[in-house]
């Protein structure tokens, strides 16, 4: 009688952008898939593809994960409460979109009291900005007056958005941007946002998490449809469409 066997994590070769069938992901922690490789767009663009994202500190070589079940959101599923209903008809925040991605990013970042380490790694840094300009990776700002006091950042591939992390400064910022957002893919008929580890801020405005299986049924289709064209730098996401790792992982 044969024992099965535990999977074993693979070391990737930079020269060469080939990922491991996710079913060889540990479960303990649960997801890490591959260590090595590069953060180069087309080796982003090849993991996201395939529900891949990395993650991981300073002090270590690039992780890649993808944890089963997956925290997604249905655009048409958000769940708005009462209360941050108001804060969005009252028009408290201005939201936009890729007006100061840098800052976002930055601002994610940052230190936090019941995280004080980060994952957003200079390398990382680089990576997303670099994939900014080549008009993959997307931010949402809210705005209060003149400051930056919340927005959200993650990448756009066909009709999925895969949400990195979001940050706030003033009350329910982030979840403003967030709706916003979610608004906006809800009319480009977007069916899936890729929130990846779920946590109670995801949770309240209507997360779920589904198997890993299904989440990657849906996204092979959905990467392959016709994406949207990027916003312009400073254009204004409508206001009251009514909108960490909030951190999301």
């Amino acid at each position: 009688m044969t024992t099965p066997t535990e999977p074993v994590l693979t070391l990737l070769d930079p020269a060469e952008i080939d990922f491991p069938d996710t079913s060889q992901a540990l479960t303990e922690p649960d997801g890490l898939l591959a260590v090595g490789g590069d953060l180069a767009p087309e080796w982003l663009l090849a993991a996201y593809r395939r529900g891949i994202f990395p993650w991981f500190s300073d002090d270590q070589p690039i992780l890649w994960w993808s944890p089963d079940p997956r925290c997604v959101v249905i655009p048409d599923q958000l769940r708005v409460s009462r209360s941050l209903r108001k804060t969005i008809r009252r028009g408290t925040y201005q939201v936009t979109t890729d007006r100061a991605f840098k800052a976002v990013i930055s601002a994610c970042a940052e230190p936090r009291e019941e995280s004080p380490g980060t994952w957003i790694t200079r390398d990382m840094h680089e990576a997303y900005v670099h994939m900014h300009h080549l008009g993959h990776a997307h931010s949402v700002e809210a705005w209060l007056g003149d400051e930056l006091v919340g927005g959200l950042y993650g990448l756009a591939i066909g009709r999925v958005f895969f949400g990195e992390s979001m940050f706030h400064r003033a009350t329910d910022a982030s979840k403003v941007a967030f709706v916003h957002l979610i608004a906006q893919l809800a009319q480009w008929g977007c069916r899936l946002v890729d929130c990846q580890v779920s946590n109670s801020h995801l949770m309240s405005l209507g997360a779920i998490e589904i198997p890993r299986a299904e989440f990657e049924r849906v996204l092979a289709g959905e990467v392959e449809r016709p994406t949207h064209q990027r916003a312009a730098d400073d254009r204004a996401v409508g206001a009251g469409d009514g909108g960490g790792r909030h951190h999301h992982r």
